[in-house]
């Protein structure tokens, strides 16, 4: 047994003294994640939105859904910690779309950014693959885009019923009628 332990730990001494167990691979020049940015300046979070002008984004969005005569949308709009605040859906909604639109908006308020963003980045390839590891808040599909009021991000409205371009479409139309 004691033989059999010295071998054990011969072993571990040699794998350590190698450095097989603690090798980082080199930086790879073509990757972006690569550099580091000289400055960092995201916008600050403001005021949480109010229901009042949820549903005067809300009311935005819907205007455009009515407009082109679009059926099955969820409408979300989340404060700045990406809590619900207001939430409406066509009666044509498929089930899935009212989690979606909601998982939408949380992921633009609290990374204050639009959802198209993740998009964009993943089909980039291989150096964007951690991005579904940053938590239940990402989501790569476009239609949340945040709410900002005096350059601060107050919420975020997320759509989600239709093809991508078509939420990212009435999201916009609700982020216009902010102003």
């Amino acid at each position: 047994m004691r033989g059999l332990k010295m071998i054990v730990y011969a072993g571990a001494l040699a794998l350590l003294a190698t450095g097989a167990l603690a090798q980082v691979p080199p930086p790879d020049p073509a990757n972006p994640n690569e550099n580091v940015p000289e400055q960092m300046a995201p916008p600050a979070y403001g005021e949480p939105i109010n229901l009042e002008t949820a549903k005067q984004v809300a009311a935005a969005a819907r205007a455009e859904v009515d407009k082109r005569k679009w059926r099955g949308m969820c409408i979300a709009v989340v404060g700045p910690t990406g809590d619900l605040v207001y939430f409406e859906k066509d009666d044509y909604c498929q089930y899935a779309s009212v989690d979606i639109s909601q998982h939408k908006a949380r992921a633009a308020a609290r990374y204050r950014r639009p959802t198209l963003v993740f998009e964009r980045l993943l089909a980039k390839g291989g150096f964007f693959a951690y991005l579904p590891t940053l938590g239940d808040a990402f989501i790569a599909s476009r239609g949340g885009n945040p709410l900002m009021k005096d350059g601060k991000v107050i919420g975020a409205i997320g759509v989600s019923g239709g093809a991508g371009s078509q939420d990212d479409t009435i999201s916009q139309a609700g982020v216009a009628g902010l102003k």
